[in-house]
């Protein structure tokens, strides 16, 4: 897993929320708050945009953009994924342990 977070000290808008850092297949890190009771090593659907997040959460906008959104079980590469090249599931977002 790349981590949990934890803080002590944060805006209001996050208390009692689960914080995750998650790495895209670029290896750039980012914060993101857990919806969907993500565990360590579970690839995960990331929403990175504000008004979605806020959507997600049932939420006034405020400081979260990035959004764990849902686990994903299995990517399975079709014909039509071959014209914008196939799904790597390497590629996916991943909270990091399992492999």
């Amino acid at each position: 897993m790349v981590g949990e977070l934890v803080a002590s000290v944060q805006h209001a808008s996050l208390d009692g929320r689960k914080l995750l850092w998650v790495r895209d297949e670029t290896g750039r890190c980012r914060l993101a708050v857990d919806s969907v009771d993500a565990g360590p090593g579970d690839r995960v659907l990331v929403l990175d945009e504000g008004n979605g997040a806020a959507q997600v959460l049932e939420s006034s906008r405020g400081p979260i953009r990035t959004v764990i959104v849902g686990v994903v079980d299995a990517v399975d590469a079709v014909d039509a994924v071959d014209a914008v090249d196939a799904v790597d599931p390497a590629d996916a977002v991943d909270t990091g342990a399992r492999k």
